[in-house]
């Protein structure tokens, strides 16, 4: 079974009674890294909006790292490389934005231990409207199917 993570009734308790509010989804969330002596792992999963107004995704926050950054790949002389995303990921309404390897994703860099497969980690979302979301995301290495070979494992994590 697929989790998914409901914020509709934090939504509400954000949103005005004058203003149109955006009911945010946390779709299908794992989080990876490439063994047990990784330093950094990553979060994938769907956002979906299933409100009227559009919604960005400007932070994550997570006890499990040092640093914690939206992120995404960019090619660059040919070479695949990890940036931060300053500006966040837009959730228009009605519609959904996906994390995903080799794409969009949370990133957890310094792990302060390592990612056991199972467990949870508990992790922050951040979005525009003012809306916060605490999400509790397992580790699910089965998922990695050879991250380091995917190239995650030994990208790039510089800014711009």
């Amino acid at each position: 079974m697929k989790p998914t993570f409901f914020a509709a009734v934090a939504a509400a308790l954000f949103a005005t009674a004058a203003s149109a509010e955006s009911i945010i989804e946390i779709v299908d969330p794992y989080v990876l890294s490439a063994g047990m002596n990784a330093k950094s792992g990553a979060a994938f999963f769907t956002i979906r909006n299933t409100g009227d107004t559009d919604d960005r995704l400007i932070d994550a926050k997570s006890d499990a790292a040092a640093r914690v950054e939206l992120h995404t790949h960019i090619m660059e002389d040919g070479i695949a490389k990890m940036r931060q995303v300053e500006d966040g990921f837009p959730i228009p309404a009605g519609s959904e934005h996906l994390l995903m390897r080799g794409a969009d994703h949370v990133m957890f860099m310094g792990l302060n231990e390592p990612f056991v497969d199972g467990k949870m980690v508990a992790v922050t979302l951040v979005f525009e409207s003012g809306l916060t979301l605490d999400v509790e995301i397992p580790v699910d290495l089965g998922r990695a199917n050879n991250a380091e070979a995917n190239g995650h494992g030994s990208m790039d994590h510089g800014k711009n």
